[in-house]
């Protein structure tokens, strides 16, 4: 009998940060939430988003990474802002290493689907999102772009 050992998930343990976007999805006063099916995070509450592929602008990778989560349709309407995300091992080493920039968007069609690597999506009010979303950085993510669009 042979000893398998489990593979790490993609983009652990790397030589450079990633840069990941996030989308956040208006749809009049509520945004759109998945609950994360995969490493960082899984289980957790955030928003749809992903890793930015070669030649891609974060307009398309926020589009498409909407789309293969929840298979609702955006349009992209511009950067809100940007965090790192850095977890280490227990052992010191960086386990997971994104920059995350935080891209805006208006809902086009669609009701969310949890799909890829989503294991729920679903709309959720200011109230809501604050007692669902556990990182605390998004949190701050999420009320900056609160703000900025009630001052629209």
């Amino acid at each position: 009998m042979t000893d398998i050992q489990p593979r790490p998930p993609a983009h652990a343990f790397p030589d450079q940060p990633r840069v990941g976007v996030g989308c956040i999805v208006w749809k009049d006063d509520r945004i759109l939430l998945i609950r994360r099916g995969k490493p960082p995070g899984e289980g957790e509450w955030s928003l749809p988003g992903g890793s930015q592929e070669l030649g891609e602008t974060l307009a398309d990778t926020a589009a498409r990474e909407v789309w293969e989560e929840t298979g609702v349709v955006v349009r992209p309407t511009g950067v809100l802002t940007a965090v790192d995300s850095i977890l280490r091992a227990p052992d010191g080493r960086i386990h997971f290493h994104f920059t995350i920039v935080n891209v805006e968007a208006d809902w086009l069609s669609g009701e969310p689907v949890p799909g890829d690597d989503a294991l729920e999506a679903r709309w959720a009010t200011a109230e809501e999102w604050r007692s669902l979303v556990a990182w605390p950085a998004l949190l701050e993510v999420l009320d900056l772009a609160r703000m900025r669009r009630t001052q629209v």
